[in-house]
């Protein structure tokens, strides 16, 4: 069951605010599910006893953080991932003459493990958790660019395989959404320089010790549930990053 309005939010809350988190409660519960339409306006009104401009408001927001979308004519929905013309807000990485590119993906290791204190801290999982980690490498205009080393716990993602990863069609966070129903609406990213120890090297194609741009990246779903926890390492002799403005809070919308 949805929770109520008064449930959702404590005293002092703003009215929209409130409805903003009503309706994320209803997608976290499944009610509308990727790509489906949400009901009108004055449906979504009447349900929440709220005024159309206070739930446009409410709608607005969930819009510009790219968890619903509008369609001319046809309503709002639920946003799906896809390449698209957003991908290029979440994937921060482009080279040095500005020249963006689509990063061509080749899964390098899979494995079920057990879960690490870091990883059990970033991802809130229990002693004794075991995650799957998998480790991507990213090549843009063909050099090898960023190593990925993700861990998702192997509860919400029951069932992932090797081939699935290897073969998946699309973006890692549509893969996400299409095969395990998880929205990743937000994230939070933090920098740091690393140097390249021997396996990074070898992917990277850099000598061992040189300098790389180190992401640490946690994925959220609704209501801030940590999904993934990524690490990247950067090589920027000919690349670099670009930053984004923050939304929900000092998080980013869903990445790649």
């Amino acid at each position: 069951m949805v929770p109520t309005l008064s449930q959702l939010s404590p005293t002092g809350v703003p009215l929209y605010e409130q409805v903003k988190r009503a309706v994320l409660a209803a997608l976290a519960a499944g009610e509308w599910k990727q790509g489906e339409a949400i009901p009108p306006e004055k449906l979504l009104s009447e349900r929440f006893g709220v005024s159309i401009g206070t739930l446009r408001k409410a709608i607005d927001e969930l819009v510009m953080e790219n968890i619903l979308v509008r369609h001319q004519g046809r309503g709002t929905f639920v946003a799906i991932h896809s390449q698209n013309q957003h991908f290029f807000k979440f994937f921060r990485i482009v080279r040095q003459d500005g020249e963006k590119a689509y990063p061509a993906t080749e899964l390098q290791r899979f494995r079920h493990i057990a879960a690490s204190e870091e990883v059990r801290e970033k991802l809130h999982l229990s002693p004794g958790s075991k995650v799957f980690e998998f480790v991507n490498a990213l090549s843009l205009h063909g050099e090898k660019v960023i190593v990925d080393t993700i861990c998702v716990s192997d509860v919400m993602f029951r069932g992932l395989t090797k081939d699935q990863l290897r073969d998946r069609p699309s973006t890692l966070y549509s893969f996400y959404q299409q095969m395990f129903g998880i929205n990743v609406i937000a994230t939070d990213e933090r920098v740091r320089i690393a140097v390249a120890d021997a396996d990074h090297a070898g992917l990277l194609n850099v000598d061992e010790g040189t300098p790389l741009l180190e992401l640490r990246r946690v994925a959220y779903s609704f209501h801030q549930t940590p999904v993934e926890w990524r690490v990247s390492k950067v090589d920027t002799r000919r690349y670099e990053y670009i930053g984004q403005e923050h939304l929900l809070g000092g998080q980013t919308p869903y990445g790649v």
